[in-house]
């Protein structure tokens, strides 16, 4: 199940988005926790994955424009990966995005994430680039 919230609304589940970031970015990846948590907190939507009532994968979601939205922080807990989670996120993002008049997606993946979001459909627009210490590149999808 894939709950979306505005921070301001459920603290509770923003909380949970932040301790599946916490785990995956800042202890497995290393990224300073002052980069993790942005200033665009409070005007992204945020998504939360729960396992029953156990969060295991997050991301968020914010306008650019009228019609291009950045989808961001996309994370899954390692026992949760390769299973389809990362897709249901990606999904439910993309659904909440096409609601609200977005036509183009944007994202940064990770370099070792790229194979998976263009199996979803995304189109590499970029170069490598090193944001956090960590190598991405910029992304696109017509949704």
């Amino acid at each position: 199940m894939v709950v979306v919230f505005g921070k301001k609304e459920k603290e509770a589940l923003y909380q949970d988005a932040l301790f599946v970031r916490q785990k995956v970015f800042v202890e497995e990846q290393h990224v300073p926790v002052e980069e993790e948590v942005d200033s665009f907190e409070d005007e992204a939507v945020h998504f939360v994955l729960y396992d029953q009532n156990k969060p295991v994968g997050a991301g968020r979601f914010r306008m650019l424009d009228e019609a291009i939205g950045k989808i961001e922080r996309i994370c899954v807990l390692s026992d949760y990966r390769n299973k389809g989670a990362g897709r249901l996120i990606m999904e439910r993002i993309e659904q909440f995005a096409k609601e609200h008049g977005v036509t183009k997606a944007k994202l940064n993946a990770q370099t070792h994430a790229e194979p998976f979001y263009k199996k979803l459909g995304y189109e590499t627009i970029s170069d490598v680039f090193i944001d956090a210490g960590i190598p991405h590149v910029t992304m696109i999808k017509t949704l």
